[in-house]
């Protein structure tokens, strides 16, 4: 509900300065006030409605929930129901973002942004940068790796920490691995702990979103894994659909014996390297009733043969947005 006695503390925004940043046009900025109550909470001394820092953050919570698969409603539930001190933003991709608040516990250390919520307190987890992050895989501290993925995911979700951490950790290792020959032993432990952070958010959740399971699994020979659990942890916590992970290289026989056990609402199938890309397999798979949709994901698949019946998607989104559209 808006104030509407004038309020001047702290910093006020514009509807047009708001659109330029979120890059969501005025009008459905005052759609979503009409519809959701997430708009503008303040009035200028000229009786104009401005958005605080608070506001803005919600409205950046509800864009990115968008952008993962919710439809506009949800989200906006979804980024009201959150506190403003846990929309923190993220730090810009590579920036390292020291800060002294005055908490007695000292600074947060170059380039980790507290946990939303957490505050600065001794011991307390933190949201790392990829070059912290980096630093900490290539010397070997899987606590830290382990506590840097964790408190990512917990602050921004699965998508935000694959997205803006795991691959660019993943790229400044496969550099390491160009220039060297070395640094195999960093790579394993840091997928190591990726998994184990993303495991754990893959499943059934307290209240499935959907009746229907989605499926995912890698192609067969395919031993590349993580991004199907970087996609299951994201539709299970995301869009609370339960997920189910067949793994690494996966007999396209014992995928479809899955698809007629489970009867999953969608299929989804990853292929890392084009060894492993024949899409042709993919055309065999069963067909189900009710319907599974599948959808190949990955940059191994040879997309020009990918058969009609089969979505080929490029990125986690496309592959959240697709199982989405998948669910009726």
């Amino acid at each position: 509900m808006v104030n509407d006695e004038p309020q001047e503390d702290g910093p006020s925004y514009g509807i047009g300065a708001v659109a330029r940043r979120l890059g969501v046009p005025a009008p459905t900025l005052r759609t979503w006030n009409l519809r959701y109550g997430i708009g503008p909470s303040r009035r200028s001394a000229g009786g104009h409605r401005r958005y605080d820092a608070a506001d803005l953050l919600r409205l950046e919570e509800m864009t990115r929930l968008i952008k993962v698969g919710l439809p506009p409603a949800e989200a906006a539930h979804a980024a009201l129901s959150v506190r403003a001190t846990l929309l923190a933003p993220p730090p810009a991709r590579g920036q390292e973002t020291p800060a002294t608040p005055d908490t007695g516990a000292g600074p947060v250390a170059p380039g980790a942004t507290a946990v939303p919520g957490a505050g600065v307190m001794p011991g307390a987890a933190m949201v790392p940068s990829a070059a912290v992050l980096t630093r900490a895989a290539f010397h070997l501290d899987a606590d830290a790796v382990a506590e840097g993925l964790e408190a990512a995911i917990g602050a921004h979700g699965a998508a935000w920490m694959w997205e803006r951490l795991a691959l660019p950790v993943f790229g400044a290792i496969i550099r390491r691995q160009e220039a060297t020959g070395g640094g195999v032993e960093i790579e394993h432990l840091f997928s190591e702990r990726l998994l184990s952070a993303l495991s754990r958010r893959v499943g059934r959740p307290p209240r499935p979103g959907h009746p229907r399971i989605v499926l995912l699994a890698c192609a067969q020979d395919e031993q590349h894994s993580l991004p199907v659990y970087a996609l299951a942890a994201t539709l299970t916590t995301s869009l609370g659909l339960e997920t189910r992970v067949l793994g690494p290289r996966t007999p396209y026989a014992a995928l479809a014996d899955a698809m007629r056990r489970l009867g999953p609402v969608a299929v989804f199938v990853w292929s890392q390297i084009s060894e492993t890309g024949d899409p042709a397999p993919l055309a065999a798979l069963p067909g189900l009733r009710p319907a599974s949709r599948t959808l190949a994901g990955g940059p191994g698949w040879h997309a020009e043969r990918i058969p009609a019946s089969v979505t080929h998607v490029s990125s986690l989104y496309d592959a959240v947005t697709e199982v989405r559209a998948s669910l009726g």
